[in-house]
Parts: C-alpha cells; sequence; structure tokens
C-alpha cells in the first residue's frame, strides 16, 4: 500500500498514523479506489492498538480538488447508490480514534466534506475551502449542505453551497472550520503535533468523549447529557482513569493502557 504509484500511502510514528492522499497528477481527485484505500487505512488504524491518532493529508500542496469528475461523467443514479464510494463517507466520519486533516493548497468538493468529517483540522495558510458542485450542476452529496451549515451557520453556509465562493484557511477558521493556521511546509507535521498530543491521554475517554461529541449533532440536549453521563460511568470503570488520577496525585506523567 505503500508504492509510489499507490493511491494511499501509510506511515506510522510511535502511535500516530498518517494515512496520505497520493494522486497529484490528479490533484488528489477522490476516485472510488483512493477513497476504498482512505476506508482500509482507517480499518487497520483502527484495528491496531499501537494507533491512537490519525493524520489525513495530501502532503504540503494540496489536499483533494473534490470528485473524480471523470467518473462522475456518466454514473446514473442507481450506480451512484450502488457505489464502493458511498461506503466511505459513513466509515470517515464513524472512525473512533482522533482524526485529524492536514490540509492545503485545493480542499474542495469531497475534499472539504472529508476534513469537514475529522475531529481536528491544521490548514496550510495556501489552503482553499469551497464546495463548487454547483458550478457543475450538481449539489455536496457526502454532507457539505449539512457540516457547513452546523460550523458555520445557515448564511455563511449558502455563500459556499449556492454561489460556489470559496473561503481561504483565515476565513475558514474564523468560521469555525479550522483548529489552526501554519505555514504550508509546516502543515503535515503541525498535524501530527495536534495527533500526537491527543494520542497521550487515555484511548478509552478519547474514543468515549468523542462519541459525546458527535451525539451532540445528532440529538437534543437532554438526550446529549444523559449519553455523555453514560460515556462517564465507562470511563470510570477503566483502569486508565486509575493511572490518571493515581499519576496526577503522585505527580507523575500517565501511562495510559487504553484499558
Amino acid at each position: 500500500m505503500n508504492g509510489p504509484d499507490e493511491p494511499i500511502l501509510i506511515e506510522q510514528r510511535k502511535h500516530v498514523a498518517i494515512v496520505t492522499l497520493n494522486r497529484p497528477r490528479q490533484r488528489n481527485a477522490l476516485s472510488s479506489e483512493m477513497l476504498k484505500g482512505v476506508v482500509e487505512a482507517l480499518d487497520w488504524a483502527e484495528g491496531e492498538s499501537s494507533v491512537r491518532a490519525v493524520v489525513l493529508t495530501g502532503g504540503t500542496k494540496l489536499f483533494a480538488s473534490g470528485a473524480d469528475l471523470r467518473e462522475l461523467r456518466d454514473t446514473t443514479p442507481a450506480d451512484y447508490l450502488r457505489a464502493e464510494r458511498q461506503k466511505a463517507w459513513p466509515r470517515i466520519a464513524a472512525f473512533k480514534k482522533p482524526l485529524v486533516a492536514a490540509v492545503a493548497g485545493y480542499v474542495l468538493g469531497g475534499g472539504c466534506e472529508v476534513a469537514l468529517s475529522c475531529d481536528f483540522v491544521v490548514a496550510a495558510d495556501s489552503a482553499v475551502f469551497g464546495q463548487p458542485e454547483i458550478r457543475l450542476g450538481l449539489i455536496p452529496g457526502a454532507g457539505g449542505t449539512q457540516r457547513w451549515a452546523r460550523v458555520a451557520g445557515r448564511f455563511e453556509a449558502a455563500e459556499l453551497v449556492l454561489l460556489g465562493k470559496t473561503v481561504d484557511a483565515w476565513t475558514a477558521k474564523r468560521m469555525g472550520l479550522v483548529n489552526r493556521v501554519v505555514p504550508a511546509e509546516c502543515v503535515v507535521e503541525a498535524g501530527v503535533a495536534m495527533a500526537e498530543e491527543a494520542a497521550r491521554h487515555s484511548p478509552v475517554a478519547g474514543l468515549l468523549a468523542k462519541s459525546a461529541l458527535r451525539a451532540s449533532e445528532e440529538i437534543g440536549v437532554s438526550a446529549g447529557l444523559d449519553f455523555e453521563r453514560s460515556q462517564l460511568m465507562v470511563a470510570l470503570s477503566s483502569a486508565d482513569r486509575t493511572e490518571g488520577i493515581d499519576a496526577f496525585l503522585e505527580k507523575r506523567p500517565p501511562q495510559f493502557q487504553g484499558r
């Protein structure tokens, strides 16, 4: 999976996996093969206990320019619903470990929807975000209408979705999509640093906290508070809880085992 012509490259640094989109000649257009590779990489990372966080990136020059239009050109609605790519979007959103998007250059269409599905977004100062589907007689189909509206509000989202406008990294940060903006040459390392920070904490608590955060997008406050308490009950039964409190009282770094 790490050959130079493979659509996805994987590298592991201690507790962090780096998954790199690798179709630079096609501006990392999200082909079915590439999305299948992303799913396979996430499946591996989720099942690998030594991996505690993942960085999804396209490198320091570009992230993803959108869907592969050559695939979409003659796709029928029935073909689209049956396509392998439809499995990718819920899989990315459902990934259980902390997921950092480290993006540069084009972050458009499906590429933007991938970033919106992650837990953190570190953006290069060169990054350009947008949902240009309207220009092609299409609309976003992997969360662009829903997640932009939740992040930025319906009126700001309308400029991207209905007008096809793009925004730079600093504007995206103001709108709530981006956590940090860094120089382009530093974006992957900045994403890794954020993933390493997440990986230092209890894997059990991280999983539970992420599930509670994601639930906040789907359910009301009262139900969300109940769910949060149920996740806390699970955390209270973990060995990581005991280790975390003992380490704090003993003034030493915790050694979380993910149990």
